[in-house]
């Protein structure tokens, strides 16, 4: 069942990642841009990243994010990988600034 949440853009589908917050028409989750968001990327580039997402539907998500950020932390905790098998910390910020 898909069941459209307060926010425009943003749905909540039972059978796409348990019902987990998405972008309505896709199957990315709120979490996603907010990782993104929190790894300093600005909203403006997250299309560029994520070329099938608006703006629209990045500051829909951000915006749901700013009304519940409890829900979205609790997703991402438990979608973390751990760094015993995703290596460390030190060696995700390298490869992460290698991209900039």
């Amino acid at each position: 069942m898909i069941q459209v949440i307060e926010q425009q853009h943003i749905v909540r589908n039972d059978k796409i990642l348990s019902g987990e917050p998405i972008i309505q028409g896709t199957r990315t989750p709120v979490r996603a841009l907010v990782e993104l968001w929190r790894l300093g990327v600005q909203p403006e580039e997250i299309p560029l990243r994520l070329p099938h997402l608006t703006m629209a539907q990045v500051f829909a998500a951000l915006s749901y994010y700013s009304d519940h950020q409890a829900e979205i932390h609790e997703y991402i905790e438990r979608n973390r990988i751990p760094e015993s098998l995703a290596g460390t910390q030190l060696e995700f910020k390298q490869r992460e600034q290698a991209v900039h």
